[in-house]
Order: C-alpha cells, then structure tokens, then sequence
C-alpha cells in the first residue's frame, strides 16, 4: 500500500505573533543551534508570506474600488 505524502510548511501555521512565540519557544527549548536556526529560517519565511498577504489584499481592494 502506497502513503499519499504532502508537503507541510510549518510557516503557513505562524499567521498570529501567539504562534510564533510558541513556535520559537520550542526551538529555544532543545538547545539545538541548527534547530534554532532553522525556526528563524521559518518565522522570516512566514512573515514574509503574511506581508505579501497583506500587500495582496491592498491590491486586491484598490482593484475592486474602481467597479464600485
């Protein structure tokens, strides 16, 4: 039997700074340098995704301003 396998970001789950803290404060507590290193690698990614969320919305709302 096969197992369907799907790619997980785990930055896709950090959309609050509540998530964020939790997730770092895991990192933090294995005392792993390369673990921790990796969650910032994340943390940056998924506030990178947010402010593009955020810039997308804008777009999306100054677009549908000019049919209204």
């Amino acid at each position: 039997m096969k197992t369907e396998l799907h790619d997980y970001d785990p930055a896709e789950a950090l959309t609050t700074p509540e998530a964020i803290e939790v997730f770092m404060a895991e990192a933090f507590e294995t005392a792993d340098a390369g673990y921790i290193a990796h969650a910032f690698g994340v943390v940056t990614r998924a506030k990178g995704m947010s402010a593009i969320a955020e810039k997308n919305r804008a777009i999306q709302r100054a677009a549908l301003s000019v049919f209204q």
